[in-house]
């Protein structure tokens, strides 16, 4: 059950960071209460999933999460650029994700 609230929580931080771009700097009240309740419920999945897995992994996997979706999202959504560069690099921090789990027992 870890592993599925640690991946909610990931999503969320990805719905949260896409909130936040659209909430034109906290100028937007949906945007903003969007980025505010994801983040709440991103932060409380992560805890759940912090009481049995080890923190590096888990703080790695929610950060790594957030980070390539945002990334796709940008890309998928907002358009932004998606260069050969980008890509290795989203591609380098899911491997360190995959590394991480596997080195956890």
């Amino acid at each position: 059950m870890s592993w599925l609230f640690l991946i909610v929580a990931g999503i969320l931080e990805v719905v949260w960071a896409l909130a936040m771009k659209q909430s034109e700097g906290f100028t937007r009240p949906g945007p903003t209460t969007v980025t505010i309740v994801a983040m709440i419920g991103s932060f409380a999945l992560l805890s759940l999933a912090m009481r049995s897995l080890p923190l590096g992994t888990a703080y790695t996997v929610w950060t790594g999460i957030g980070a390539v979706g945002a990334f796709v999202v940008g890309v998928a959504v907002l358009g932004e650029a998606l260069t050969p560069m980008r890509a290795v690099a989203a591609m380098l921090i899911v491997s360190g994700m995959i590394t991480m789990k596997m080195s956890s027992s």
